[in-house]
């Protein structure tokens, strides 16, 4: 049986020949680190009524990819063909991996079959010989071969433990030896140098690898990868760059060049990072202690504001928005699991701050709890589900104590063209793109739905509604309809291949304090014939959207998404206009020429400020249905072809076809009382609503503006584009600006603050004159976006 087999019997005989200690670990760290990482496949038989949960989901598909294996054949699984490429095999792996992970694992179905060690090795035999060996060419994808693949390979071997022979194990090993030879560099194109996550994998396989084939000096590489000690450091994974993959001084983490991507590569390097930290801990290779800091500051930094109860928010997610394995939900499990395993290791404040806050997301993801692991046959690769090992570890974190709400946050990563606004109520994050960063990614036959993702679409997330974006969203909503976007009702552009950018450099945003900030999109759409000024004021307890110069020229319909609400299977949430309930048929759209305000249930308030009379109305309820696999027919991602049905509301505003300098002007009020929503009117003030300048007047006699040229709102004057917010605080007069456009050398604010002087400021700011106006200039150049501030006083 699988549960008598000693951790560390999965660690070679004796030294490869020519192998040593001189470059680092020897036999005995080699053994730990083999050990280790099996402990992170099985768990180490801490039993509890979720563990044992956790293992009777993994039985049900390890039990299933079992009973439709044929050993006998070449072709193990009668749905996956044999042939050269990397269509069909990486899930072959994937198949055997949890065969062999569930056969290991104490107190499983398949542990208790003394057959079960020769089946699995004899299948990983036929694999090496049918389709993954030293000779194998690489047809498709890279990525299977050179980190999927050897991922499944790694943790199979370590499952079998010494039930695998000797020369077994050296045979299906020389693929991985041969395709990750060098840590730093892509195998298929050697003049790739890795970055980011793929760098992260590349490091943690070398590792193992070099463990179960007693080569010290492959360990050594691995680790060495982390801070490209080859390459002088240029692709060092702790290292914050200015320009393509990896972290960003903002907090901000790219992929890809132009893809934001904390919420799936950031997590993979993590997670890797983490596994890395766990299986070298006490040896001689481990990461150097200000190497682990690092990496430890990135989980408040860069992860952490994108977390809603549990779940990744979409706009950090990319392409991976189309996989059913991995919901925003099982995202945000990846990172919990990650900043658990650094916890086990890290010390003194350190482990404590960090098992804190994994305690306190994972009490606070009441819709897909953690703890219980169901469903896991969904998954076929990307992220790794939350197992056993996964619920073992999380049971031994201390008990949460006191009020699980995170403190209130406004914060920017222009770097990345995000922005993330978080309550105590309600939280939401903007997808945006410009010159820098894609509209979407779409590639492998993924995100086939994604064309307006980065188009200016608010997410708001909301706790009664944890599920929202999780719940069979991507399959069955509106796709060309997201809210916040302003779009033609036409057909979707084609989707390309290479993330598309748009020609305008105008995007990003100011942070006034915690509670305030703005964003802005100067708008184009993908053909060209669509254009738009679009800016987000934030509030405590709203997000107040202006559409300004709103122009096409294709001849089609043109509108707004002001709401497209995922109401669940048959949701019955009342919709008011006014006060009145909406009795309009489902699916059938209704025309509203006159409303001040609507509420939705459950979800939020809506309030026109721009006047009743001007603006028509479109609302339609309906039920949407779809499937995983109509937005994701990658050969190894794809969802099921299982239809679900789920109903919606949207809220539309026409702006009707060939418009010339149309607009809008509403506010969201995130989970807002009907009573709440109809106090709101006449709240705010728009200030300005054009093509150069966009501006409120927020509670508290705060100002904030984007300017889209030179301009002047409320006695504040700018010399170029900017995003700026301004008003009284305890401390005095206080400016925040940030040049959206990343392409100006100083931006100058004149203002009438006469006989003001300055009592704090950035160093970028510069105070030129106090008389007969306050005039200051502002070093936007070599800021990357971010926000300067200053406070005058008398």
């Amino acid at each position: 049986m699988a549960a008598a087999v000693p951790l560390q019997s999965a660690a070679p005989a004796a030294a490869a020949p020519g192998a040593g200690t001189e470059t680092g670990a020897g036999t005995a760290d080699h053994a730990k680190i083999v050990a280790a990482y099996r402990e992170l496949q099985i768990g180490s038989n801490r039993s509890s009524p979720k563990r044992n949960r956790a293992v009777a989901a993994l039985d049900q598909v390890a039990l299933g990819h079992d009973a439709a294996m044929n050993v006998a054949a070449d072709q193990l699984w009668p749905d996956l063909p044999v042939g050269p490429g990397s269509t069909y095999f990486p899930s072959m792996y994937y198949r055997l991996r949890t065969i062999a992970v569930d056969w290991a694992t104490p107190g499983s179905a398949l542990s208790a079959r003394p057959e079960m060690p020769q089946r699995i090795v004899t299948a990983l035999n036929t694999l090496y010989r049918t389709q993954y060996n030293e000779n194998t060419a690489e047809i498709g994808n890279w990525y299977s071969y050179e980190i999927g693949v050897p991922y499944w390979l790694l943790q199979t071997v370590v499952a079998l433990g010494d039930r695998l022979p000797a020369a077994d194990r050296e045979r299906v090993l020389r693929p991985v030896l041969r395709f990750v030879a060098d840590p730093n560099r892509r195998t298929s194109s050697p003049t790739v140098v890795e970055t980011g996550a793929n760098r992260a994998d590349k490091a943690l396989i070398t590792v193992v690898s070099g463990a179960l084939a007693a080569d010290s000096a492959r360990v050594a590489a691995g680790i060495a990868a982390v801070t490209d000690t080859a390459g002088g450091g240029a692709a060092d994974l702790t290292r914050r760059t200015t320009q393509g993959d990896g972290y960003h001084p903002d907090g901000s983490f790219i992929q890809h060049d132009v893809v934001p991507y904390p919420g799936h590569y950031g997590l993979v390097l993590l997670s890797a990072v983490a596994a890395l930290t766990y299986v070298t801990h006490d040896t001689a290779a481990q990461l150097a202690p200000a190497v682990r800091e690092k990496f430890e500051q990135v989980v408040t930094d860069v992860h952490a504001p994108f977390l809603f109860a549990g779940s990744v928010m979409e706009t950090v997610r990319g392409r991976m928005l189309s996989r059913q394995g991995e919901t925003g939900h099982d995202a945000g499990h990846q990172f919990i699991a990650a900043v658990v395993l650094l916890a086990r290791t890290a010390t003194g404040p350190t482990r404590t701050r960090l098992s804190r806050l994994a305690a306190r997301w994972i009490a606070e993801g009441t819709w897909a709890p953690y703890l219980d692991v169901s469903h896991v046959g969904r998954f076929a690769g990307g992220l790794q589900p939350v197992g056993v090992p996964e619920v073992e570890f999380a049971e031994q974190l201390p008990a949460v104590r006191g009020d699980l709400t995170g403190a209130a946050t406004h914060r920017t990563f222009p770097q990345m063209d995000r922005m993330v606004h978080v309550t105590d109520r309600w939280s939401a994050s903007l997808g945006t793109g410009s010159t820098r960063i894609c509209r979407y990614e779409s590639i492998n036959g993924m995100n086939l739905h994604g064309w307006y993702t980065g188009d200016g679409v608010l997410y708001t997330f909301l706790p009664q509604q944890q599920g929202h974006y999780s719940d069979a969203y991507w399959p069955t909503v509106d796709a060309t309809l997201l809210p916040g976007a302003t779009v033609k009702d036409a057909a979707p552009p084609p989707l390309s291949a290479d993330p598309p950018r748009t020609t305008r450099s105008f995007a990003g945003g100011a942070r006034f304090d915690d509670q305030h900030g703005l964003q802005a999109l100067d708008f184009v759409s993908q053909d060209g014939t669509l254009s738009a000024k679009k800016s987000w004021f934030f509030a405590p307890d709203a997000v107040i959207c202006l559409g300004a110069a709103i122009t096409d020229s294709s001849g089609a319909p043109v509108r707004t998404a002001i709401e497209n609400r995922n109401l669940g299977e048959n949701g019955t949430a009342a919709l008011l206009i006014d006060g009145r309930r909406d009795t309009s048929p489902l699916g059938h759209p209704t025309v509203v020429p006159h409303a001040r305000w609507l509420h939705l249930e459950g979800t939020a308030g809506y309030v026109l400020l721009d006047g009743h009379n001007k603006r028509p109305l479109t609302l339609l309820r309906e039920d949407r249905t779809g499937t995983w696999l109509g937005i994701d027919t990658g050969a190894n991602t794809h969802g099921t072809s299982d239809p679900y049905t789920r109903r919606y509301q949207k809220i539309v505003l026409d702006h009707g076809v060939r418009p010339t300098g149309a607009g809008y002007a509403y506010a969201v009020l995130p989970g807002a009382s009907p009573a709440q929503t109809r106090r709101a009117v006449g709240r705010w003030k728009v200030l300005s609503n054009s093509a150069q300048a966009q501006a409120v007047r927020l509670d508290g006699q705060l100002t904030a503006a984007s300017f889209f040229t030179a301009g002047t709102v409320n006695r504040v004057r700018v010399s170029g584009p900017a995003t700026a917010l301004w008003g009284r605080t305890r401390k005095g007069w206080t400016c925040a600006l940030a040049d959206p456009t990343q392409t100006q050398d100083t931006v100058r604010v004149t203002a009438d603050a006469a006989g003001h002087r300055v009592v704090r400021a950035d160093p970028t700011v510069t105070v030129v004159a106090t008389h007969p106006e306050l005039v200051v200039d502002i070093k936007v150049a070599g800021s990357f976006g971010a926000t300067h501030s200053f406070t005058v006083a008398k």
